[in-house]
């Protein structure tokens, strides 16, 4: 399951009038750690916003899942709610998820929210949807391993030294048998020579 962390970040924006004016934004980055997300969200926002910018907080969200859609970047935060049945007392229990989707108002989000929770198992209802400050989501993709960094140079890969050890092995199993068979053709060596004698 995904960790989302709601990281706030301060720094000075240009307006349409040319000015600079200090804007405080926030954005949601699936990490495993706060030390991960602070580094993804320096990672990611480094290239886009022009000069400093400071991260001033970084908390653990409550959002369980995020369905971002290409023709929108307006978040909705929708409160899911749904009734299960506790396995060991038997007793109905309420469950209240929170989810981004983005989309142009909140009747469009309340459709696709439920578009996307349609394979859901239980019946579900959404009984709030508000439009969220959260300026952009950045989930896990495989090309973000880039950002963790390289290993010391004096570490191989577990495959590469066990294969080192088993080639050891088998120069030193092949000079144990060469050895053994010389020291028992000595003995043969120097009874042809007493002989020859």
């Amino acid at each position: 399951m995904r960790i989302w962390f709601l990281c706030k970040v301060k720094y000075a924006k240009e307006n349409e009038q040319g000015l600079l004016k200090n804007v405080s934004e926030q954005y949601l980055v699936d990490a495993v750690s706060f030390t991960e997300a602070e580094a993804r969200i320096y990672d990611m926002l480094g290239s886009t916003i022009r000069g400093d910018f400071q991260v001033t907080n970084i908390s653990k969200s409550n959002f369980v899942d995020v369905f971002p859609y290409d023709d929108i970047d307006i978040w909705h935060k929708c409160k899911i709610t749904y009734v299960v049945a506790d396995a060991d007392s038997g007793k109905e229990k309420k469950v209240t998820q929170y989810m981004l989707v983005t989309a142009h108002d909140v009747k469009e989000a309340y459709d696709r929210i439920h578009e996307s929770l349609s394979n859901m198992l239980v019946t579900f209802r959404v009984p709030d949807i508000t439009e969220s400050p959260i300026v952009e989501v950045f989930p896990y993709e495989r090309d973000d391993e880039e950002l963790l960094p390289p290993p010391p140079s004096n570490l191989k890969p577990l495959s590469e030294v066990k294969a080192e050890q088993e080639r050891r092995e088998a120069i030193r199993q092949e000079n144990m048998e060469k050895l053994s068979s010389s020291s028992e053709e000595m003995p043969r060596l120097m009874e042809y020579e007493d002989e020859s004698e």
